[in-house]
């Protein structure tokens, strides 16, 4: 039986548009601006075939290196093997939108930049503003024993037909 190694070959499912969401696309898509050096996520738009990244990208997180009227310049690390190339594709802007993986990070940095700022207006201690894991480890203590040390060995082993 033939078997397809087509380009789109495998991508009945990860193309397609999500449900209620079919028709043309809307004008925002168009709307939105990339500049060099932004993060962005590819994900491969079923309705349009043009400028669509290879379905291996789809889901790939890149930065933006090259802007055209309707495209942009993205690099995408790839594992090939043992080693990790960076490779430069060109997508068109329906299949990119930015990404939201630096946005805690940038509301982080500002909250603290906040802080500072007013420990600082009131001539207080200083805040120590590191993200601190909610479970640290316990304090070091001694354990009370109780009235008696029971001791706890395994029993000797009884075979199924032995007498």
């Amino acid at each position: 039986m033939p078997h397809s190694f087509g380009y789109r070959a495998h991508t009945r499912d990860l193309f397609q548009k999500k449900f209620r969401k079919h028709g043309t696309l809307p004008t925002q898509t168009f709307l939105k601006v990339f500049r060099i050096g932004q993060i962005v996520d590819l994900a491969g738009d079923g309705a349009v075939h043009k400028g669509m990244p290879h379905k291996f990208y789809h889901g790939k997180t890149g930065i933006v290196w090259n802007v055209t009227p309707r495209a942009i310049g993205v690099v995408v690390n790839k594992r090939v093997n043992t080693r990790i190339i960076q490779k430069r594709l060109h997508v068109r802007i329906e299949h990119a939108k930015h990404s939201k993986c630096r946005q805690e990070f940038l509301d982080r940095v500002k909250r603290n930049e906040a802080i500072k700022k007013e420990v600082k207006a009131k001539k207080g201690p200083k805040v120590n503003t590191k993200r601190v894991v909610p479970d640290q480890p316990k304090a070091g203590r001694f354990v009370e024993g109780g009235k008696r040390v029971i001791t706890l060995a395994p029993l000797a082993y009884v075979g199924l037909y032995q007498g």
